[in-house]
């Protein structure tokens, strides 16, 4: 695929021109906290990308898209060699989808869609927006694949979720993380449960699967990805992986190949 291909990456006011097009990321690539006054879709072609807001953190690899609302504060992160593609959504279409930062399957129908209008220069007047129209619709319909990691208000609970943020293979028990933070297990459980909406266990577990998902997509193999990540043998991870994402980590890394050639 060319890579000659431009996409501003300056983050935008909702005062000023919108954010579109493609181009080629490098691994680990930022965009601090920013909003729009339209929606916008990002998608990783090639590669994946994070996007994080107020209310946690949405991952999307190369068969996922995430979908930002009009002036909801986010940023971005990317992993690998990422081949972005950025959209506007004009407000009048984004009443078609739902009110909240989310990451949807990508349909080979979406997946084209995305790929021509970013692509190809408009050769018919208002194409472009019929392409779009298209695209919206087929979001509307999608499976919501949210891959999210919410964040705590509680700061006992934020202390405990900082700790693992920082290290996500710690083995660290609840009931070690609550005398660490000075909280009981049985307090942490239910704040996990209450505020985030997920077991401890769930919890982690996604944060180490966001993890995997950018060593996969950066190379590493995914037994060196398991160990990394805090698993004790591949067959966990794989299990784990499969649960969360919707295919083995060994798929996804051979989709990476196969969207690179």
């Amino acid at each position: 695929m060319p890579k000659d291909r431009h996409v501003s990456t300056t983050p935008s006011e909702p005062e000023e021109a919108p954010l579109q097009g493609a181009g080629w990321l490098p691994h680990g690539y930022h965009l601090a906290p920013h909003s729009h006054a339209q929606g916008q879709i990002v998608y990783a072609a090639v590669g994946a990308l994070a996007t994080a807001t107020e209310r946690g953190t949405w991952v999307a690899p190369a068969n996922r898209v995430t979908w930002t609302p009009p002036r909801f504060a986010h940023s971005h992160r990317f992993y690998g060699e990422t081949d972005v593609r950025l959209l506007t959504v004009p407000l009048d279409l984004c009443g078609e989808l739902v009110d909240h930062p989310s990451v949807f399957a990508v349909s080979p129908l979406l997946r084209e869609a995305l790929l021509a209008l970013t692509d190809r220069p408009e050769r018919r007047p208002g194409a472009h927006k019929r392409l779009l129209t298209v695209i919206v619709d087929e979001l509307a319909d999608a499976a919501e694949h949210s891959l999210h990691l919410p964040e705590a208000s509680d700061d006992r609970l934020r202390a405990a979720t900082a700790l693992l943020h920082e290290d996500p293979a710690r083995p660290a028990t609840l009931a070690e993380l609550g005398r660490t933070v000075g909280a009981s297990e049985r307090t942490l459980s239910r704040l996990f449960h209450t505020e985030l909406g997920m077991s401890f266990h769930r919890w982690r577990t996604t944060l180490r699967i966001h993890h995997a998902l950018a060593h996969l997509t950066d190379g590493l193999s995914v037994t060196e990805t398991a160990l990394a990540c805090g698993w004790s043998n591949p067959s966990s991870f794989i299990d784990a992986f499969t649960d969360i994402v919707g295919q083995t980590p060994g798929r996804y890394q051979a989709g990476l190949r196969n969207d690179r050639t």
